[in-house]
């Protein structure tokens, strides 16, 4: 028999039992679908987080207070609490060659309020430099100014969305806003920036370092971001500023520093896997689809007896029957797989709409591997049946014992 009439056999046999075709392309295509939509979310999760870490700033590393590593062994006694990073070890960092900027970080919440409107929202004290690390930009206005960062100017640059709640349609800039009980003067307005890392830039208030601590009463530094002259300086200024600190903490090393490059690593790594997990886990769906299309054509032997006895009667070999069987199962898994992608595109598309800023895409392997894993797998739970087709003696096939 030529491969087209094995073909034409073949969706003969398909169309003949619609409700037994529609169910096996149901089933694939439902386990295809939800391989391509649930790797597309992993895909998503990844380039978002990558994403919102590139956009902290480049050559960036950031300065906590405290050790991350422990050293094991018996706790102490009496708790330890690291030394706080103040504002005149971030400008220490300066001394460094192959440190571009340093932007000390204080941060808090109070209330922002101006001609009766007042709003609680995200205070970050911190110098000129923080705007081109972070690569803030600003919509109208300035940026703090560039002076001494250990003289307390009371300036503010808001974000756009709080800058519409407080002043409207007035004209922002130069008026002056409470925060808490100081008076600060607005000087720029942010561009719309969205969110980083879950805060919204819009909807914060920017005022200098020295002002934060005065206002939250406290002297140290929530973080310092330094910025690298050069990615091939990233190394070089890592080990120079904590040789500075060290230097100025008597000696102890009780700072970490994290490079933006090892967060985004760790972080692709992570997501990465994660992708690969989820593809994995909705993979089980179709070897359940497998085993739903091995049930179902089982039973299309028992009901096809006579027909496949006709066969062997008039001189098909076993082989022959066996290759029709195959192919009906690899059609079925290649049509509900072609399905299981359309209504895995259109979902993503769907989620896409719903939630645009999440960049749901589904990466070029997933398609590809859920087609394969589904043929193989309708090739594969095809088997059985096919053999026991094959198998049948045409006599007893006939007389229909």
């Amino acid at each position: 028999m030529r491969a087209a009439d094995v073909f034409r056999f073949s969706t003969a046999s398909l169309a003949g039992a619609p409700t037994r075709t529609l169910l096996m392309l149901l089933a694939m295509s439902i386990g295809v679908a939800s391989v391509v939509v649930l790797t597309a979310l992993g895909e998503g999760a990844r380039r978002y987080v990558v994403g919102e870490f590139a956009g902290l700033g480049t050559h960036l590393l950031i300065m906590l207070p405290g050790r991350s590593e422990t050293t094991g062994g018996a706790p102490p006694l009496f708790g330890e609490t690291p030394r706080d990073l103040t504002l005149d070890d971030a400008l220490a960092l300066l001394r460094e060659r192959s440190i571009l900027r340093v932007a000390p970080l204080t941060v808090g919440n109070a209330p922002v309020s101006f001609g009766g409107r007042e709003r609680e929202v995200s205070v970050i004290g911190s110098t000129h430099e923080f705007f081109p690390i972070r690569h803030l930009a600003i919509g109208t206005g300035r940026p703090l100014p560039r002076t001494d960062p250990e003289r307390a100017h009371n300036v503010a640059v808001l974000g756009a969305s709080l800058r519409s709640e407080l002043f409207g349609s007035t004209r922002a800039l130069g008026q002056w806003i409470r925060i808490d009980d100081r008076r600060f003067r607005v000087i720029g307005i942010l561009r719309e920036g969205g969110e980083s890392l879950g805060r919204n830039l819009d909807d914060m208030v920017v005022i200098p370092v020295v002002a934060a601590q005065s206002l939250f009463n406290t002297p140290a530094l929530f973080r310092v971001l330094i910025q690298a002259r050069s990615e091939r300086d990233i190394e070089r200024a890592k080990r120079a500023a904590r040789d500075i600190i060290r230097e100025r903490h008597d000696g102890e090393d009780d700072v970490t520093i994290i490079t933006q490059d090892a967060l985004l690593a760790t972080f692709d790594k992570i997501l990465r896997a994660l992708t690969y997990s989820v593809g994995g886990i909705a993979g089980i769906s179709l070897a359940v689809a497998g085993i739903l299309i091995m049930n179902v054509m089982l039973v299309a032997v028992s009901q096809r007896v006579a027909e496949i006895g006709l066969l062997k009667a008039l001189g098909a070999p076993e082989r022959q029957v066996l290759r029709l069987f195959l192919v009906e199962a690899v059609m079925l898994a290649s049509a509900g797989a072609a399905l299981g992608v359309l209504i895995g595109l259109v979902g993503i598309f769907v989620l896409r709409q719903a939630f645009p800023v999440f960049p749901i895409v589904a990466p070029p392997w997933a398609p590809v591997a859920a087609v394969a894993v589904a043929i193989a797998t309708g090739l594969i739970f095809g088997v059985l049946p096919a053999r026991r087709a094959a198998r049948l003696d045409p006599v007893q096939a006939l007389s229909g014992r």
